[in-house]
């Protein structure tokens, strides 16, 4: 019989018991709460409150996406995580010529303050916690945000959310990045240092992982890639002159939660021991809320299946446990048709009912940490800690992460990863139940949800009104001001917010960001 093996490539033993776990196993396990947080950031996690569910959501215009989140809010989503479409991700306005035929696709168009103003008509922003999963152009969505919550009587104190604002990760496994790697970590620093003084209990970025999962990466390259990539935010804001307890804690972490249920546990453990190692060791961080890694799940995209969506169901419950089991601080549960469309509603709504039954009707929430002993458990969190340190050694063989990513070192192991995984669902050792075994021999009809191709004349027409409208002149002499803050050393934020506080868009405030840095061209060996 063929040996079972992990998604990192750990053997899986049938039967695991006392000898398999490490002397020093306790003294690395420890309380949770108390570092190295091997078993949750919180002492009392979530018996006294559960996770916060958040539901990715947006797409067309700002007013759809509107509606979609006061629906949300309405089924009891606890947090709001907006999807931007590509033009927004990338830095151009819906009437690019680069943006023709993706306006509204996979996300909603922003290109202004009054489409913000739109998407978050008559939310209350003091009372939500709002997550924004943009990066290259983050701090550009980040004042937006702010512009508007400013116009509700809202102060910058008051608000809480996340920007996703990892920007390297785009350069290993996504893509859309605009300017290089050394300018856009400048744009990270900033951003650090704004929100710290304007916006103190936001958190700054969303290291993350997701993403490298979907392209492929096992949960050990997951975990070490995201973590260099954390090194490197930090040495970027300690080399900014920021001291590391000013920003560590508002620093948090993104994830993915796979059908391997008992390795995606392991997995998230030893993310968190390894970070408060690296905290308190290697920065030297005081503060235990430095050591600690907070992060966001959302369940596997890449594992769903046009095929019987329905069976999704199953799959994103499966994974949404595994992520509470392991500890998350809040959590999206992909909808069962997201292989297929954009969510329909119901699609939506049931998706988030599956976390409301995992906090409300199971026992889930009764104890910390229940997978604490397992022998299997910790045994596979020892596994992924070690092949974690032994993967970041070798980014940082090559001087640090940025040199690792310029090298192409993280993408070729991620494709290779990806490449074994292919092979083995086409040779169906590896299951994927109604793709390879079980399948139907004829699909039942589903109707999916569309985007309006009318919706980029509608943003097309509303950036004209709004170009004729401001005052052209005062935006040209923003725009002025943030390309000399850009030639300069100081931070970018300020002119950026006084830019779009004219009315200048986000295609016309990247552009002058890109007149000074440039636009990032890969080199040949990715």
């Amino acid at each position: 019989m063929t040996q079972r093996r992990s998604e990192s490539g750990f053997p899986v033993k049938a039967v695991y018991g006392p000898a398999d776990l490490s002397e020093d196993s306790a003294d690395r396990i420890g309380e949770p709460g108390s570092y190295p947080y091997t078993r949750g950031v919180y002492p009392t996690m979530y018996t006294q409150r559960p996770w916060t569910m958040r539901q990715y959501a947006g797409f067309g215009t700002a007013a759809e996406s509107n509606a979609r989140y006061h629906q949300l809010l309405a089924a009891g989503t606890m947090g709001l995580s907006v999807a931007f479409d590509l033009p927004t991700q990338m830095g151009y306005d819906s009437d690019d010529p680069v943006a023709n035929g993706e306006v509204g696709k996979v996300g909603v168009a922003i290109d202004s303050i009054d489409d913000m103003r739109r998407l978050f008509h008559e939310i209350p922003l003091d009372k939500v916690s709002t997550s924004m999963t943009i990066n290259a152009p983050a701090s550009v969505l980040l004042l937006l945000y702010q512009l508007v919550a400013e116009e509700q009587g809202v102060s910058g104190d008051q608000l809480s959310g996340t920007i996703q604002n990892d920007v390297l990760k785009e350069y290993i496994a996504r893509g859309t990045y605009i300017f290089p790697p050394k300018p856009s970590l400048r744009l990270v620093a900033d951003t650090f240092a704004y929100c710290r003084k304007e916006i103190p209990r936001w958190n700054t970025i969303s290291i993350s992982g997701y993403h490298m999962a979907e392209a492929g990466a096992t949960p050990a390259q997951e975990v070490a890639f995201t973590l260099a990539n954390g090194v490197e935010y930090v040495r970027a804001a300690l080399a900014a002159g920021l001291a590391v307890d000013d920003f560590a804690p508002r620093l948090s972490f993104f994830f993915v939660a796979r059908t391997t249920l008992l390795e995606e546990v392991a997995k998230f453990r030893a993310a968190r021991r390894i970070w408060a190692r690296i905290m308190r060791e290697e920065f030297g961080a005081r503060d235990p809320k430095s050591w600690m890694l907070r992060f966001h799940t959302q369940t596997a995209g890449v594992q769903l299946t046009a095929q019987q969506p329905e069976v999704n169901l199953v799959r994103v419950a499966v994974q949404g446990l595994g992520a509470v089991l392991g500890g998350t601080q809040s959590l999206h549960t992909n909808s069962y048709d997201e292989a297929i469309a954009l969510p329909t509603e119901k699609a939506a709504r049931l998706a988030l009912r599956t976390q409301q039954v995992l906090a409300y009707e199971t026992d889930l929430t009764a104890t910390v940490d229940p997978f604490a002993g397992s022998y299997v458990v910790e045994a596979m969190t020892d596994e992924i800690a070690t092949a974690v340190d032994e993967l970041m050694g070798r980014v940082f063989e090559h001087g640090s992460g940025v040199d690792a990513i310029e090298a192409g070192f993280q993408k070729r192991e991620i494709e290779a990863s990806a490449y074994r995984i292919a092979q083995e669902i086409d040779s169906a050792e590896r299951v994927v139940v109604g793709v390879n075994r079980f399948v139907l021999d004829q699909e039942e009809p589903y109707q999916p949800l569309r985007v309006d191709p009318a919706i980029e004349a509608e943003q097309t027409a509303r950036l004209a009104a709004l170009r004729a409208d401001r005052d052209g002149d005062a935006v040209e002499r923003a725009l002025a001001g943030l390309r000399d803050a850009a030639s300069g050393t100081g931070n970018v934020l300020y002119p950026l917010k006084e830019a779009l506080r004219l009315r200048a868009t986000v295609g016309e405030t990247c552009g002058a960001l890109r007149d000074v840095w440039g636009r990032y061209q890969p080199t040949e060996r990715f």
